[in-house]
């Protein structure tokens, strides 16, 4: 199956539901804290991996995040970015503007970001644990990229897969995506179905019993 057919079928999905199919599956991935910093919409796309760390000297550097953003071509890219500082921006309207001239689809943020109002103003989602006014020249610089990073202590690997909404984000391994999407599938008709059942009147009681699941965990690995 192609990347962008799974991407698409990923795409239909919410937060909510693929991190049913990962508990299903005993598959980490779905983090707490990492929520919109403006009234940005779902997004969903493969990981290009940033790892950050604090500035050990003086000199100057190449500002952190603008050489990844500079070496991306497809449309498919939503950047993850590891090590942020609290308190400490990694994230502004600059390297916003040049992240959607890219057509990369978001940046997931563990960590802080400034000048919200400038990637809201240009429709750029930003997820994160938050906003500053503190930049992060000469206090932050990049450490790698391409590399696994953990964000909100989820292991995140380059062109793993990332859906963020507005319950927060989930990243899902690029070896298991088919099984996840499938699950996933089947998880959100289950779910469609029990509601249809409490508007049509039934027990909401017997609707969610644990039994009415059974038939989502058969085929589980």
């Amino acid at each position: 199956m192609t990347s962008t057919s799974l991407l698409d079928r990923f795409a239909a999905l919410d937060t909510n539901t693929v991190s049913d199919a990962l508990d299903f599956l005993g598959i980490p991935g779905a983090t707490f804290g990492l929520r919109p910093l403006w009234d940005c919409p779902k997004i969903v796309g493969r990981a290009s991996t940033i790892q950050l760390g604090l500035k050990a000297d003086a000199g100057p550097t190449v500002h952190l995040i603008s050489p990844v953003i500079a070496q991306i071509q497809s449309g498919d890219r939503i950047l993850v970015i590891a090590g942020g500082i609290d308190g400490i921006s990694c994230w502004g309207d600059i390297l916003a503007n040049a992240a959607q001239f890219k057509r990369i689809r978001g940046s997931v943020i563990d960590g802080m970001s400034r000048d919200i109002d400038g990637s809201e103003s240009i429709g750029y989602p930003v997820f994160g644990r938050g906003v500053t006014t503190i930049s992060a020249r000469n206090r932050v610089v990049q450490v790698s990229s391409g590399e696994p990073v953990r964000a909100a202590g989820v292991l995140v690997n380059e062109d793993d897969y990332v859906i963020a909404d507005r319950c927060g984000t989930v990243f899902v391994s690029a070896a298991r995506i088919e099984e996840v999407i499938e699950l996933g599938e089947r998880i959100a008709r289950r779910q469609d179905g029990m509601v249809q059942a409490v508007r049509a009147g039934r027990s909401v009681a017997d609707v969610m019993h644990d039994k009415e699941f059974d038939a989502i965990k058969e085929g589980c690995r």
